[in-house]
């Protein structure tokens, strides 16, 4: 008997000692347990404040949806693997490695929504913000408008709660519109807060125009931004369905070598590190595209 087949042989015995020693429980539970307690344990805080965060959106999946993810993930991993090499103990290596980047995809897929949830949160900040100000003339009272009307959620809530006592303890709205421009990096932001900074200086007359000007600034990035969202998923799916391709073009070389033919290159060292090194770049390539994705939705 061959090594790789032994190996996988006794890993599949302690799978099914660890399902006879949990069959009292649900098994799939108990590994989302496990998991669980290691992301608490070693996940870092930005990963877990944008996790939390999907949560209370109802966005996060459950623990059905990701044992599903690890198993055609898995299994497409190992069926491939195992096309270029015919070696059970590789084509388990390259399922271990590729459910390990579970956590990472988890992780690129709860920003996205973290930040998709602070975009729609700075256009509601901004567009009433300008609306209040219309009607008050005052920074700080279209701040309190803003915050009182229950509309803005965490941390965005908070952090105006923040300004408006910046602006009573200073008397001044300087330090309160630079801490929040550091903080939310956007250029409607920090327009609109010099826009305040400039009318506050020079006085309220004739703002109107001004604050028109930015609502329309305001509402062309958003328009701009959401028909990037739906850009970016229709290229994501074309993406994704390049790089499986890419994945079984290996069943195009064997059909035109031969079977047999590609199984006497395999045992030159030299063909399996090239194998190696196609299934490790398109892998590379597949995850830059996921993190192209899902990173940076709503910036300018």
């Amino acid at each position: 008997m061959y090594l790789e087949e032994l190996i996988f042989l006794i890993v599949l015995v302690v799978v099914i000692a660890l399902y006879r020693n949990y069959k009292g429980q649900n098994v799939g539970k108990f590994i989302t347990t496990q998991v669980q307690g290691l992301y608490d344990r070693f996940a870092p805080y930005s990963f877990k404040e944008v996790r939390e965060k999907t949560k209370e959106l109802g966005q996060e999946y459950t623990a059905k949806q990701y044992m599903v993810q690890v198993v055609i993930m898995g299994a497409f991993a190992a069926v491939v693997s195992y096309l270029y090499f015919y070696n059970l103990f590789v084509s388990l290596i390259y399922m271990i490695v590729v459910i390990m980047f579970i956590p990472y995809l988890s992780y690129l897929r709860c920003k996205r929504v973290y930040s998709e949830f602070i975009f729609e949160q700075i256009q509601v900040y901004t567009s009433n913000t300008i609306m209040e100000f219309a009607t008050t003339q005052s920074f700080v009272k279209a701040l309190e408008g803003v915050r009182n009307s229950g509309i803005l959620e965490d941390p965005v809530k908070s952090d105006v709660d923040h300004m408006i006592e910046l602006a009573y303890q200073n008397g001044s709205i300087e330090e309160s519109l630079t801490y929040m421009s550091q903080l939310y990096p956007y250029y409607i932001v920090k327009n609109m807060h010099q826009l305040f900074l400039q009318i506050t200086k020079e006085g309220a007359r004739n703002s109107m125009d001004s604050l028109d000007n930015m609502q329309l600034d305001i509402d062309m990035l958003v328009e701009s931004v959401y028909r990037d969202r739906i850009e970016r998923a229709s290229f994501h799916k074309s993406f994704l369905q390049f790089g499986v391709m890419l994945y079984l073009l290996v069943m195009l070389t064997q059909y035109l070598l031969g079977r047999e033919t590609y199984l006497i290159m395999l045992e030159r060292w030299y063909v399996k590190v090239l194998l190696h090194g196609v299934l490790i770049i398109n892998t590379y390539f597949l995850l830059k595209g996921e993190k192209y994705y899902n990173e940076n939705v709503g910036a300018e």
